[in-house]
């Protein structure tokens, strides 16, 4: 069984039925299916399937229980988000650091993944019940977390450590050496018939273009932009000395 299919996302004494949905909706963007509530003060509710717009299905396969043993049952590991420090307490990772120690792990079994009620979070015997626990950096001016947006940062973690997004990254492939030589030459005959240049002493504006060209990689793509640019001021050049000797 793959990993995001061993997650339950238990989501504990939520207070506000949007949040349902709108952690419904993070957990379908990133391909888990999962969701198990523990004793939501409202769901049904139309306002959870308002906020989880094409994530009604998981609203309507949801489990709902009435106690955090019933939604823990059968799960061989557990693990709590908060945002407090905890004097006696399993130990601690980043989102991504669980994600990925889960995923090179060889645990089997389902796997619960908790968070807390919206303006208390999970109570300390709730959290005693797990053995790791995931604290989510946030600005030290502002800490506050809305639930569905923790929902939403485990997921993608946990989509990203399982290896299974079908977003596919394009290569970027830069042109070689020998086609960004051709390139600089150009370049600097252009800007020395603009005059942009000394032709006698191009040096240090080409080094600092050459600094700058290299950063940005052209691939062929836009190598063929940026040749195109230079070879329209050759156009230009000649239209005007045409002009210029036909007057």
């Amino acid at each position: 069984m793959d990993l995001l299919s061993r997650i339950r996302v238990v989501l504990v004494g939520t207070q506000h039925p949007g949040n349902i949905g709108s952690a419904a909706r993070a957990m379908k963007t990133m391909g888990l299916k999962r969701l198990v509530l523990v004793a939501p003060e409202s769901f049904p509710d139309p306002r959870a399937d308002a906020l989880a717009v094409g994530a009604v299905d998981l609203l309507e396969q949801a489990q709902v229980c009435a106690s955090l043993d019933q939604a823990l049952a059968g799960c061989t590991r557990v693990a709590a988000t908060t945002a407090r420090q905890r004097h006696i307490s399993a130990p601690g990772y980043t989102p991504r650091d669980w994600a990925q120690r889960l995923a090179a792990s060889d645990l089997a079994g389902d796997i619960a993944l908790m968070f807390g009620r919206e303006r208390t979070g999970l109570y300390n015997e709730e959290v005693d019940r797990a053995q790791e626990l995931i604290h989510i950096p946030t600005s030290a001016d502002y800490t506050s977390l809305n639930m569905a947006s923790a929902v939403q940062i485990l997921s993608y973690e946990l989509l990203l450590a399982s290896g299974e997004s079908p977003l596919e990254l394009p290569v970027h492939e830069p042109v070689d050496q020998v086609e960004m030589e051709r390139f600089y030459a150009h370049l600097e005959e252009i800007l020395a018939r603009t005059q942009f240049i000394d032709r006698t002493n191009p040096r240090l504006l080409m080094r600092r273009l050459r600094k700058l060209y290299g950063r940005a990689a052209p691939d062929a793509n836009e190598m063929n932009i940026l040749r195109g640019i230079l070879t329209s001021v050759t156009d230009a050049i000649e239209r005007e000395r045409k002009k210029a000797t036909q007057a």
